[in-house]
Protein backbone atom coordinates (compact mmCIF):
# COMPACT_ATOMS: atom_id res chain seq x y z
CA UNK A 1 0.00 0.00 0.00
CA UNK A 2 2.92 2.49 0.55
CA UNK A 3 4.74 1.68 -2.96
CA UNK A 4 0.98 2.76 -4.32
CA UNK A 5 0.63 5.63 -2.07
CA UNK A 6 4.60 7.20 -3.40
CA UNK A 7 3.69 6.24 -6.73
CA UNK A 8 -0.08 7.96 -6.80
CA UNK A 9 2.06 10.77 -5.22
CA UNK A 10 4.82 11.01 -8.08
CA UNK A 11 1.96 11.30 -10.33
CA UNK A 12 0.28 14.00 -9.29
CA UNK A 13 3.44 16.26 -8.18
CA UNK A 14 5.02 15.65 -11.48
CA UNK A 15 2.13 16.45 -13.57
CA UNK A 16 1.09 19.59 -11.54
CA UNK A 17 4.33 20.62 -11.66
CA UNK A 18 4.13 20.66 -15.70
CA UNK A 19 0.77 21.87 -15.90
CA UNK A 20 1.50 24.93 -13.50
CA UNK A 21 4.66 25.34 -15.66
CA UNK A 22 2.90 25.35 -18.99
CA UNK A 23 0.01 27.70 -17.93
CA UNK A 24 2.55 30.20 -16.03
CA UNK A 25 4.94 30.31 -19.26
CA UNK A 26 2.20 30.72 -21.55
CA UNK A 27 0.62 33.51 -19.66
CA UNK A 28 3.38 35.89 -19.04
CA UNK A 29 3.34 38.10 -22.26
CA UNK A 30 6.75 38.59 -24.17
CA UNK A 31 6.67 42.11 -23.81
CA UNK A 32 6.10 41.88 -20.05
CA UNK A 33 9.59 39.31 -20.38
CA UNK A 34 11.32 41.52 -22.21
CA UNK A 35 10.53 44.50 -19.77
CA UNK A 36 11.99 41.75 -16.59
CA UNK A 37 15.50 41.61 -18.81
CA UNK A 38 15.48 45.63 -19.23
CA UNK A 39 14.50 46.45 -15.59
CA UNK A 40 16.91 43.76 -13.76
CA UNK A 41 18.13 41.42 -16.20
CA UNK A 42 18.85 38.20 -14.01
CA UNK A 43 19.63 34.55 -14.84
CA UNK A 44 15.78 33.82 -14.19
CA UNK A 45 14.94 36.77 -16.58
CA UNK A 46 16.87 36.30 -19.10
CA UNK A 47 15.94 31.97 -19.02
CA UNK A 48 12.57 33.02 -19.27
CA UNK A 49 12.68 35.22 -22.51
CA UNK A 50 14.73 32.48 -24.08
CA UNK A 51 11.59 30.23 -23.63
CA UNK A 52 9.38 33.20 -24.69
CA UNK A 53 10.69 33.93 -27.92
CA UNK A 54 11.17 30.23 -28.98
CA UNK A 55 8.51 28.55 -27.12
CA UNK A 56 7.42 25.36 -28.95
CA UNK A 57 10.55 23.66 -27.54
CA UNK A 58 10.29 24.28 -23.93
CA UNK A 59 6.53 23.59 -24.26
CA UNK A 60 6.81 20.61 -26.15
CA UNK A 61 9.29 19.55 -23.28
CA UNK A 62 6.86 20.33 -20.86
CA UNK A 63 3.96 18.33 -22.86
CA UNK A 64 6.68 15.08 -22.97
CA UNK A 65 7.36 15.35 -19.28
CA UNK A 66 3.66 15.45 -18.45
CA UNK A 67 2.52 12.80 -20.70
CA UNK A 68 5.32 10.72 -19.18
CA UNK A 69 3.78 11.27 -15.73
CA UNK A 70 0.12 10.18 -16.74
CA UNK A 71 1.04 7.53 -18.92
CA UNK A 72 3.99 5.73 -17.19
CA UNK A 73 2.76 6.91 -13.87
CA UNK A 74 -0.60 5.25 -14.41
CA UNK A 75 1.03 1.92 -15.83
CA UNK A 76 3.01 1.52 -12.91
CA UNK A 77 0.42 2.47 -10.54
CA UNK A 78 -1.85 0.23 -12.38
CA UNK A 79 0.57 -2.54 -11.61
CA UNK A 80 0.63 -2.08 -8.22
CA UNK A 81 -3.10 -1.72 -7.70
CA UNK A 82 -4.16 -4.64 -9.48
CA UNK A 83 -1.83 -6.93 -6.59
CA UNK A 84 -3.88 -4.27 -3.50
CA UNK A 85 -7.92 -4.86 -4.78
CA UNK A 86 -10.31 -6.80 -6.58
CA UNK A 87 -12.08 -6.08 -9.64
CA UNK A 88 -14.30 -3.71 -7.55
CA UNK A 89 -11.89 -1.99 -5.74
CA UNK A 90 -9.84 -1.44 -8.31
CA UNK A 91 -12.89 0.23 -10.58
CA UNK A 92 -13.60 2.66 -7.11
CA UNK A 93 -9.35 3.27 -6.96
CA UNK A 94 -9.56 4.20 -10.93
CA UNK A 95 -12.05 6.35 -10.66
CA UNK A 96 -10.42 8.30 -7.96
CA UNK A 97 -7.07 8.31 -9.24
CA UNK A 98 -8.56 10.00 -12.17
CA UNK A 99 -10.46 12.53 -10.28
CA UNK A 100 -7.47 13.56 -8.27
CA UNK A 101 -5.26 13.81 -11.69
CA UNK A 102 -8.03 16.17 -13.17
CA UNK A 103 -8.68 18.44 -9.94
CA UNK A 104 -4.96 18.40 -8.80
CA UNK A 105 -2.76 17.75 -11.61
CA UNK A 106 -4.62 19.99 -14.24
CA UNK A 107 -7.32 22.34 -12.93
CA UNK A 108 -5.63 23.98 -9.81
CA UNK A 109 -2.43 23.95 -11.28
CA UNK A 110 -2.65 25.74 -14.17
CA UNK A 111 -5.49 28.14 -12.17
CA UNK A 112 -2.89 28.64 -9.87
CA UNK A 113 0.43 29.00 -12.73
CA UNK A 114 -1.81 31.49 -14.70
CA UNK A 115 -2.71 33.85 -11.50
CA UNK A 116 0.16 33.71 -10.04
CA UNK A 117 2.23 33.76 -14.06
CA UNK A 118 5.06 36.24 -13.07
CA UNK A 119 6.48 34.44 -9.92
CA UNK A 120 6.13 30.88 -11.42
CA UNK A 121 7.24 31.25 -14.62
CA UNK A 122 10.73 33.26 -13.30
CA UNK A 123 10.73 30.03 -10.53
CA UNK A 124 10.65 27.55 -13.27
CA UNK A 125 12.35 29.16 -16.37
CA UNK A 126 15.60 27.85 -15.49
CA UNK A 127 14.59 24.45 -15.13
CA UNK A 128 12.31 24.25 -17.92
CA UNK A 129 15.26 25.74 -20.08
CA UNK A 130 17.89 23.09 -19.16
CA UNK A 131 15.40 20.17 -19.35
CA UNK A 132 14.53 21.13 -22.82
CA UNK A 133 18.44 20.67 -23.52
CA UNK A 134 18.35 17.48 -22.39
CA UNK A 135 15.16 16.60 -24.42
CA UNK A 136 16.50 18.44 -27.56
CA UNK A 137 17.28 15.26 -29.73
CA UNK A 138 13.80 13.71 -29.30
CA UNK A 139 12.34 17.31 -29.88
CA UNK A 140 13.74 17.90 -32.85
CA UNK A 141 12.76 14.20 -34.04
CA UNK A 142 8.90 15.79 -33.09
CA UNK A 143 9.51 19.03 -34.94
CA UNK A 144 10.71 17.44 -38.03
CA UNK A 145 7.82 15.02 -37.60
CA UNK A 146 5.08 17.92 -37.16
CA UNK A 147 6.71 20.57 -39.57
CA UNK A 148 4.21 20.05 -42.44
CA UNK A 149 1.58 20.65 -40.44
CA UNK A 150 3.12 23.88 -38.83
CA UNK A 151 4.56 25.95 -42.07
CA UNK A 152 3.45 29.56 -42.04
CA UNK A 153 4.02 33.08 -41.73
CA UNK A 154 4.65 33.93 -37.61
CA UNK A 155 2.24 36.54 -37.07
CA UNK A 156 3.35 40.10 -35.09
CA UNK A 157 3.38 39.84 -31.28
CA UNK A 158 0.95 42.39 -31.27
CA UNK A 159 -0.64 45.11 -33.05
CA UNK A 160 -2.28 48.66 -33.45
CA UNK A 161 -5.70 47.43 -32.07
CA UNK A 162 -4.13 45.44 -29.00
CA UNK A 163 -2.37 48.52 -27.97
CA UNK A 164 -5.28 50.60 -27.69
CA UNK A 165 -7.02 48.48 -26.15
CA UNK A 166 -4.87 48.14 -23.51
CA UNK A 167 -4.36 51.91 -22.91
CA UNK A 168 -7.98 51.79 -22.52
CA UNK A 169 -7.55 49.44 -19.65
CA UNK A 170 -5.13 51.13 -18.25
CA UNK A 171 -6.73 54.10 -18.50
CA UNK A 172 -10.03 52.20 -16.99
CA UNK A 173 -8.03 51.10 -14.28
CA UNK A 174 -6.21 54.04 -13.21
CA UNK A 175 -2.99 53.51 -14.48
CA UNK A 176 -2.96 55.58 -17.41
CA UNK A 177 -3.65 59.31 -17.22
CA UNK A 178 -6.80 60.40 -19.33
CA UNK A 179 -4.02 62.78 -20.63
CA UNK A 180 -1.44 60.03 -21.79
CA UNK A 181 -4.04 57.76 -22.60
CA UNK A 182 -5.43 60.19 -25.42
CA UNK A 183 -1.67 61.71 -26.53
CA UNK A 184 -1.27 56.87 -27.70
CA UNK A 185 -4.72 57.66 -29.17
CA UNK A 186 -3.45 60.79 -31.03
CA UNK A 187 0.31 59.14 -32.13
CA UNK A 188 -2.04 56.11 -34.27
CA UNK A 189 -3.91 58.93 -36.11
CA UNK A 190 -0.59 60.51 -37.42
CA UNK A 191 -0.33 57.80 -40.15
CA UNK A 192 -4.35 57.99 -40.71
CA UNK A 193 -4.33 61.43 -41.56
CA UNK A 194 -2.73 63.21 -44.58
CA UNK A 195 -1.96 66.37 -45.39
CA UNK A 196 -5.17 67.25 -46.78
CA UNK A 197 -6.59 66.54 -44.01
CA UNK A 198 -5.15 68.89 -41.87
CA UNK A 199 -3.74 71.58 -44.57
CA UNK A 200 -5.09 75.39 -44.41
CA UNK A 201 -7.39 75.51 -47.57
CA UNK A 202 -6.44 78.06 -50.24
CA UNK A 203 -9.45 79.80 -49.46
CA UNK A 204 -7.98 80.77 -46.32
CA UNK A 205 -4.29 81.56 -47.80
CA UNK A 206 -2.95 84.54 -47.18
CA UNK A 207 -0.44 85.82 -50.49
CA UNK A 208 1.07 88.51 -52.03
CA UNK A 209 2.86 88.95 -55.74
CA UNK A 210 6.33 88.96 -56.29
CA UNK A 211 6.06 92.10 -58.22
CA UNK A 212 4.80 93.87 -55.56
CA UNK A 213 6.80 96.68 -54.17
CA UNK A 214 7.16 96.33 -50.26
CA UNK A 215 6.12 99.98 -49.42
CA UNK A 216 2.88 99.50 -51.45
CA UNK A 217 1.49 96.38 -49.67
CA UNK A 218 3.02 97.46 -45.87
CA UNK A 219 -0.63 97.84 -44.01
CA UNK A 220 -1.75 94.46 -45.80
CA UNK A 221 1.92 93.06 -44.42
CA UNK A 222 1.19 94.43 -40.77
CA UNK A 223 -2.47 93.51 -40.86
CA UNK A 224 -1.41 90.10 -41.15
CA UNK A 225 -1.68 87.61 -38.68
CA UNK A 226 0.60 84.76 -40.22
CA UNK A 227 4.74 84.88 -39.73
CA UNK A 228 4.92 83.37 -43.13
CA UNK A 229 2.87 84.65 -46.05
CA UNK A 230 2.76 82.91 -49.62
CA UNK A 231 4.16 84.72 -52.41
CA UNK A 232 2.98 84.06 -56.13
CA UNK A 233 3.64 84.67 -59.61
CA UNK A 234 0.91 85.16 -62.21
CA UNK A 235 -2.03 83.12 -59.88
CA UNK A 236 -2.60 81.01 -56.43
CA UNK A 237 -1.17 77.99 -58.55
CA UNK A 238 1.85 79.59 -59.47
CA UNK A 239 3.69 80.15 -55.84
CA UNK A 240 7.16 81.15 -55.87
CA UNK A 241 8.35 81.52 -52.62
CA UNK A 242 7.59 82.83 -48.68
CA UNK A 243 8.22 85.48 -46.73
CA UNK A 244 8.63 85.61 -43.61
CA UNK A 245 6.50 88.73 -41.96
CA UNK A 246 9.63 89.77 -39.35
CA UNK A 247 11.80 90.05 -42.49
CA UNK A 248 9.19 92.12 -44.45
CA UNK A 249 8.80 94.42 -41.49
CA UNK A 250 13.04 94.93 -41.50
CA UNK A 251 13.05 95.71 -44.50
CA UNK A 252 10.56 98.53 -43.88
CA UNK A 253 12.35 99.47 -40.98
CA UNK A 254 15.52 99.93 -42.63
CA UNK A 255 14.37 101.61 -45.16
CA UNK A 256 13.95 98.96 -48.63
CA UNK A 257 10.29 99.80 -48.73
CA UNK A 258 11.20 100.43 -52.76
CA UNK A 259 12.23 96.41 -52.92
CA UNK A 260 9.98 93.81 -54.57
CA UNK A 261 8.84 90.79 -52.42
CA UNK A 262 10.36 88.87 -55.26
CA UNK A 263 14.06 90.14 -53.92
CA UNK A 264 13.40 89.59 -50.35
CA UNK A 265 11.15 85.97 -50.51
CA UNK A 266 12.89 82.63 -49.70
CA UNK A 267 12.40 79.25 -51.36
CA UNK A 268 9.26 77.05 -50.42
CA UNK A 269 8.74 73.39 -50.92
CA UNK A 270 6.16 71.64 -52.21
CA UNK A 271 4.32 68.08 -50.80
CA UNK A 272 1.55 65.96 -52.57
CA UNK A 273 -1.87 65.90 -50.49
CA UNK A 274 -1.85 62.12 -49.86
CA UNK A 275 1.47 62.63 -47.61
CA UNK A 276 0.68 60.76 -44.75
CA UNK A 277 1.09 63.36 -41.19
CA UNK A 278 3.96 61.28 -39.35
CA UNK A 279 5.91 61.59 -42.85
CA UNK A 280 5.05 65.24 -42.58
CA UNK A 281 6.85 65.92 -39.55
CA UNK A 282 10.06 64.08 -40.83
CA UNK A 283 10.17 66.28 -43.64
CA UNK A 284 9.58 69.37 -41.79
CA UNK A 285 12.64 67.96 -39.38
CA UNK A 286 14.91 67.05 -42.81
CA UNK A 287 14.29 70.49 -44.70
CA UNK A 288 14.72 72.63 -41.36
CA UNK A 289 11.36 74.41 -42.76
CA UNK A 290 7.99 75.62 -41.13
CA UNK A 291 5.98 75.71 -44.14
CA UNK A 292 5.14 73.66 -47.26
CA UNK A 293 2.81 73.95 -49.98
CA UNK A 294 -0.04 71.33 -50.99
CA UNK A 295 -0.43 70.43 -54.27
CA UNK A 296 -3.29 67.90 -55.58
CA UNK A 297 -2.45 65.20 -58.41
CA UNK A 298 -2.70 68.16 -61.35
CA UNK A 299 -0.22 70.26 -59.89
CA UNK A 300 -2.64 72.80 -58.15
CA UNK A 301 -2.53 74.34 -55.02
CA UNK A 302 -4.74 72.80 -52.07
CA UNK A 303 -3.57 74.70 -49.37
CA UNK A 304 -0.52 75.09 -47.30
CA UNK A 305 0.56 72.97 -44.00
CA UNK A 306 2.98 73.88 -41.80
CA UNK A 307 4.66 71.95 -38.57
CA UNK A 308 2.04 73.61 -36.04
CA UNK A 309 -0.77 71.61 -38.08
CA UNK A 310 1.00 68.04 -37.56
CA UNK A 311 1.79 69.09 -33.90
CA UNK A 312 -1.59 69.71 -33.35
CA UNK A 313 -2.80 66.31 -34.62
CA UNK A 314 -0.80 65.35 -31.04
CA UNK A 315 -1.59 68.19 -28.74
CA UNK A 316 -5.14 69.48 -29.73
CA UNK A 317 -5.42 72.78 -31.27
CA UNK A 318 -2.65 75.55 -30.56
CA UNK A 319 -3.60 78.85 -30.52
CA UNK A 320 -1.69 82.06 -30.02
CA UNK A 321 -2.16 85.45 -28.80
CA UNK A 322 -1.91 86.36 -32.61
CA UNK A 323 -4.83 83.82 -34.05
CA UNK A 324 -8.31 85.37 -34.78
CA UNK A 325 -9.12 82.31 -36.43
CA UNK A 326 -8.77 79.12 -34.65
CA UNK A 327 -9.81 76.79 -37.25
CA UNK A 328 -8.91 77.76 -40.31
CA UNK A 329 -9.92 74.73 -42.31
CA UNK A 330 -14.02 75.89 -40.61
CA UNK A 331 -13.41 79.09 -41.47
CA UNK A 332 -12.78 78.25 -44.83
CA UNK A 333 -15.01 76.07 -45.29
CA UNK A 334 -17.93 79.21 -44.15
CA UNK A 335 -15.87 81.15 -46.88
CA UNK A 336 -16.56 78.86 -49.92
CA UNK A 337 -20.25 78.51 -48.66
CA UNK A 338 -20.62 82.39 -48.74
CA UNK A 339 -18.96 82.34 -52.48
CA UNK A 340 -21.11 79.49 -53.75
CA UNK A 341 -24.21 81.71 -52.26
CA UNK A 342 -23.02 84.92 -53.98
CA UNK A 343 -22.36 83.32 -57.22
CA UNK A 344 -25.62 81.46 -57.06
CA UNK A 345 -27.44 85.34 -56.13
CA UNK A 346 -25.48 86.72 -59.16
CA UNK A 347 -26.75 83.78 -61.60
CA UNK A 348 -30.22 84.69 -60.33
CA UNK A 349 -29.90 87.98 -61.36
CA UNK A 350 -28.38 87.28 -64.60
Amino acid sequence: MIQLAIAVFIILIGSALCSGAEAALLSVPLLKVKQFVQDKPSPSAIALLSIRQRVSRPLATIVVLNNIFNIVGSIVVGRIATNQFDNTGLGIFSAMLTFCIILFAEILPKTVGERYAQTIALMVAIPVRAMTIVFTPLIWLLEHITAPLTKGRKGPITDEAEIRLLTMLGYQEGLIEDDEAEMIDRVFRLNDLKAADIMTPRVAITFISSEAVLQEIQDEIIASQHTRILVIGEDLDHVVGVALKAELLTALVQGHGSAKIKDIMRQVHYVPDTERTDRLIKTFQSLREHLMVVVDEYGGVSGVVTLEDTLEVLTGEIVDETDRNVDLQAFARQRQKRILRRSGFRQQKL
